[in-house]
């Protein structure tokens, strides 16, 4: 049986056709099963927590649980990876982070590129660090411990876990004129008990960590934000202190893989819109030391530009410090 030419084109079109449509329909449906939030991160972070708590807000605006899948090691290399590996349908997203999704660009040749490879849905939370240290050192404030550092080289010991952080300690040691050791852990929780045992000397960490001052536990000398924490006003910055280059600040933030559908996209961040404006969520926040941004900076255009931005400023320090992953 002969077919007309102009039919055949006709079925040719209509059957390439066929994924568009699929992947219209899909896009429109979804979500229909739970999805995988990736944190690269391990459990008992601040990420992990804020992950969580923004996840399960999320799950039930768009009618479908949010798995959190803790994936660390590597720096955070090992759980990006798999984001950017994944299948861009919407089912695998990342609770990413400054260090891993900006900072690792300058310190390791990677196999995916963390410019182009991830979407980005939305900022979640910025936040300073606290210069954090062991509760028997003696020193009642950071010119003190300054004072002490300079008279006593290479004696003390800073905690450091992403490299975000080793990035701020080596600045903080640069501009500083001190010398001190390195000692790398793999998560937040171990290197915490080991300062408030006094096995370390002094560690930057966020500001979840502040409930251990107010108890007693370790002492705050300095923030690297340029005004002081609200809930901890108690805190100089370290532009008080006479350190006015020590400053950082680090985001939280959501990422799908490339390639993910924009109407997907979409319903990702309006549910992470929505979650972000629930009361519930932002007192926790709060409490944790944490700024949700501005609703008009909830949007992929801002993260993107927001990760641009400081892939321009900290990659070129990196390299002008010389820091070397551990």
């Amino acid at each position: 049986m002969k077919v007309h030419r102009r039919a055949f084109l006709h079925l040719g079109a209509g059957t390439a056709a066929l994924p568009i449509i699929s992947r219209v329909a899909s896009a429109q449906a979804y979500p229909t099963r739970p999805i995988t939030m990736i944190v690269p991160i391990a459990a008992g972070s601040s990420s992990d927590v804020v992950g969580r708590l923004v996840a399960e807000r999320m799950g039930t605006v768009l009618g479908q649980p949010l798995i959190i899948e803790n994936v660390p090691g590597a720096d955070g290399r090992i759980g990006v990876g798999r984001v950017a590996r994944a299948r861009p349908d919407g089912y695998t997203i990342e609770f990413g982070f400054l260090s891993a999704n900006v900072l690792n660009g300058a310190f390791y040749s990677l196999p995916y590129d963390l410019l182009d490879d991830l979407t980005p849905i939305s900022p979640v939370v910025a936040f300073p660090t606290v210069f954090y240290a062991r509760a028997s050192l003696p020193a009642t404030d950071l010119k003190e411990l300054l004072t002490w550092l300079r008279a006593n080289p290479n004696k003390a010991s800073a905690g450091v876990t992403t490299v975000s952080y080793r990035m701020v300690t080596a600045l903080f040691q640069k501009e500083s004129g001190t010398r001190f050791a390195f000692v790398p852990y793999r998560g937040f929780p171990a290197e915490m008990q080991d300062l408030v045992a006094g096995r370390i000397d002094f560690v930057f960490d966020t500001p979840v960590q502040l409930p251990f001052t107010r108890a007693g536990n370790i002492k705050a000398y300095a923030v690297t934000s340029d005004a002081r924490l609200a809930q901890a006003a108690d805190i100089p910055t370290f532009s008080e202190m006479g350190l006015p280059s020590v400053s950082y600040s680090a985001w939280q933030a959501l990422f799908a893989p490339k390639g993910v559908p924009q109407e997907i996209i979409g319903k990702l961040n309006a549910a992470a819109v929505e979650a972000l404006a629930d009361q519930g969520v932002r007192s926790r926040l709060a409490d944790l030391g944490l700024e949700v941004y501005p609703r008009e900076r909830q949007t992929p255009e801002a993260l993107g530009a927001l990760r641009k931005a400081d892939a321009e400023k900290w990659w070129p320090l990196i390299k002008e410090l010389g820091i070397k992953p551990e």
